[in-house]
């Protein structure tokens, strides 16, 4: 691999021209395409074939829905007085006459046809329907109408608040505060290089590769569906890794450049050594994300397969494109003489930040062990309390009317008025659906936590009937989660004595089977993280010990990550500070995209600090040596790159994106962790303690595996050799053609 990476650099090197141009034709095509062909992000979280929502679609064929989107207006009176007072009826019946004249506009519902009106009178709840199909945005302006056309009851004192998935806020893919985190970025690559050409080129290539992905998306999503939070993370994720590993090259390269390699020779090596580090790391994301489709929810696996895409344009940039930029800016990138890169190039022995600090770790490795495990223990300890749910509109921001509304649904009409469950019943005897749909009714009966259940609501054609059941807890909670599993268990023996097809479904009900299958995916797919962590760190590193102890790192980090994201999300810990939106139970994706996209990140450190080492052990044999060889060469270069993700991770979080927010929080604690107390600090006390059994590995196991040169250092340098030679004379002025 390094061999031909090093001929992909070369090539750029010489052929800068033809390698811009064709990734300018190939960005101008992306572009054109994903904006002239541009679908719709989907919204839906369903799994086709669970058993809520093949009753749903079963349901839906009996009673016609439109799959439009739909609203709530929530309506409520001043404290002492109701809703069917002759004024505020009048002013509401007038606001609601106008909503259904407003454009994109199809049907309106009054409190009183539904029966939307709150036991003490105060609250009533109409619904609206829109043109606008399932899924997609209505128009701002139909939105804007819509509001307008409650100044009747608002004039009247009635408290009008607009709510449902209509209402709910858009998220913004990039906004102000993402380009913080860019130019965050660029000040981090400002002080590591001590050059804003050496700083730009990382950020250019990252972002080109997240504007060819986003477009990319754009397009494809008129032919598959994609999850309206995919985006947001593969131009989260694309940022942070674009940036990163064209860091590695870009510092390996200037390395060079300041040791007198010429630059085109440079720039190969760069790519077949860094880049050979590069491919390795982006090929551990790249499983890792693309692991998610194993799960079966198809929301999951969008924003998995956008991610790896992200991750993957991000090594092709690194690969191709820089390269040839690196060649076109020449001779600028050779550090100054009296610059950090130019003294690091000359002094090799030169302690460091890194080498210090790994120094004073060293020095006492079974402190620093156990207080770092320790604490990371307790940052971790919240993780065991950690509640998954999929979110609604009680998850978003309490600023939003969605919110609020939700909230007056809540308050009024108790928490489970916002996710009712409903019973289907199937039978093609009418005798026998009528018996069967009271033999549910007599089931439903003294149920805990049930607060009502509707009358039977017979089909049209005769062949379904069904009955709504309200709970008293939200639909978020494991107490519904419960009732659920509940009612499924009370309604088998009803099915099988009457040979109906019974089945609870709903919305809450799909919602609960989708967390069902996330949550129980969870496990499985982290035992095939730490079990493929250990078969690539053997494979790249020739140990058994640096295997096992990476990976515990690894959950160490993940750990973390969990603890403190359930102690501000879930237990509103600094919630205020911090700025969260509300508390609760977590997204149910939030944990398996944080555990995938982690271990990459891991890898990621542990290749480019524990390579170093290796290479340095493998010419020396000097355990100890070898460790402060590796700070020296890759910690400013890790630390570097630490930096960078969180800032971009920070900027994501404060954003205010509900569905972002934790996963962008949990990646920046564990990048933190990760980066600073798991590979800057463990790394350098258990390979201290192990000495040289750190890089034993048993010589049948040694043969089995294969051999990957994460490094780089293997391939063939007799052509390298050669260009050396002309580049050289080239540069001085000896060869003129």
């Amino acid at each position: 691999m390094a061999t031909l990476l090093y001929r992909l650099g070369a090539f750029g090197a010489r052929r800068w021209r033809t390698m811009m141009l064709v990734w300018l034709v190939i960005l101008g095509g992306v572009i054109a395409l994903g904006i002239s062909s541009a679908g719709t992000f989907q919204t839906s979280s369903s799994i086709p074939g669970s058993p809520a929502q093949t009753a749903l679609t079963r349901m839906d064929q009996h009673w016609a829905n439109p799959q439009v989107q739909s609203a709530q207006i929530v309506f409520q009176a001043p404290a002492g007085h109701k809703v069917s007072e002759p004024a505020l009826q009048q002013s509401m019946k007038a606001s609601l006459a106008s909503v259904g004249h407003v454009s994109g506009v199809t049907s309106v519902t009054t409190p009183a046809q539904d029966g939307m009106v709150s036991p003490d009178g105060r609250t009533a709840v109409a619904q609206v329907d829109f043109t606008t199909p399932q899924g997609n945005d209505v128009p701002t302006a139909t939105l804007n109408a819509v509001k307008a056309s409650g100044a009747p009851a608002e004039q009247a004192g009635l408290r009008t608040v607009y709510g449902g998935d209509a209402f709910v806020p858009p998220g913004t893919t990039v906004g102000p505060t993402e380009l913080i985190g860019v130019l965050v970025a660029l000040a981090i690559l400002l002080i590591t290089f001590g050059s804003m050409v050496s700083a730009g080129l990382p950020l250019l290539t990252a972002l080109v590769g997240v504007v060819g992905t986003m477009t990319a998306l754009m397009g494809l999503s008129s032919v598959v569906g994609i999850s309206n939070n995919a985006p947001t993370l593969a131009i989260m994720l694309g940022l942070a890794v674009g940036i990163d590993y064209a860091l590695f090259i870009v510092s390996r390269h200037r390395s060079q450049l300041a040791a007198g390699t010429p630059v085109k020779e440079s720039i190969a090596r760069a790519t077949a050594t860094a880049g050979s580090a590069v491919v390795f790391a982006g090929a551990t994301v790249l499983i890792a994300l693309a692991g998610l489709s194993v799960a079966g929810v198809p929301m999951l696996t969008s924003m998995g397969l956008a991610s790896a895409g992200a991750v993957l344009v991000a090594v092709l940039t690194a690969l191709t494109l820089l390269p040839a930029l690196l060649s076109a800016c020449g001779r600028r990138l050779i550090p100054k003489a009296k610059s950090r890169a130019a003294r690091n190039a000359a002094h090799t022995d030169k302690a460091t930040m890194g080498t210090k600090w790994m120094t004073a770790v060293m020095r006492h490795p079974v402190r620093y062990l156990v207080a770092v495990t320790v604490g990371l223990l307790v940052i971790a300890a919240p993780a065991v309390k950690l509640q998954t749910a999929l979110g609604n509109n009680g998850s978003d921001a309490t600023s939003s009317t969605s919110r609020q509304a939700y909230d007056m649904i809540s308050q009024s009409f108790g928490p489970g008025a916002n996710g009712p469950l409903v019973v289907l019943v199937e039978n093609h005897s009418p005798s026998a659906l009528t018996s069967t749909a009271t033999d549910v009714q007599h089931a439903l009966d003294g149920v805990p936590n049930v607060a009502s259940v509707s009358p039977v609501d017979t089909a049209k054609d005769g062949a379904a009937a069904r009955i709504q059941v309200t709970p008293r807890t939200g639909p978020r909670t494991q107490a519904t989660s419960d009732l659920v599993t509940h009612l499924r268990t009370a309604m088998t023996p009803v099915a099988s004595s009457t040979g109906s097809y019974v089945a609870v479904t709903g919305q809450t009900a799909v919602s609960i089977d989708v967390s069902s299958k996330l949550n129980s995916a969870l496990l499985p797919f982290g035992v095939v993280v730490v079990g493929l962590s250990l078969l690539l760190l053997m494979v790249a590193f020739r140990s058994i010990a640096i295997p096992i102890k990476a990976t515990v790192g690894f959950l160490l980090s993940v750990g973390a990550a969990f603890g403190a994201t359930v102690a501000v999300f879930q237990w509103g810990w600094l919630a205020g500070l911090l700025g969260t939106p509300s508390q609760g139970p977590l997204v149910s994706f939030v944990p398996i995209i944080v555990m995938a996209v982690l271990f990459g990140l891991a890898m990621d450190y542990e290749v480019f600090l524990v390579s170093a080492m290796r290479e340095d052990y493998g010419r020396r044999r000097d355990a100890r040596r070898a460790v402060l060889a590796g700070a020296r060469h890759a910690s400013r270069v890790v630390t570097s790159a630490a930096l960078i993700m969180i800032a971009v991770f920070v900027s994501f979080f404060l954003g205010k994106d509900p569905g972002i927010m934790p996963i962008a929080f949990a990646l920046a604690v564990g990048v933190l962790v990760d980066a600073f107390l798991v590979r800057m600090t463990l790394v350098p006390a258990v390979l201290a303690l192990l000495g040289d059994r750190a890089w034993w590995l048993p010589r049948a196991l040694d043969r089995f595996l294969p051999h990957l040169d994460v490094e780089g250092d293997s391939f063939k340098t007799d052509d390298a050799e050669e260009s050396t030679s002309v580049e050289n004379a080239r540069e001085f002025g000896f060869v003129t053609r």
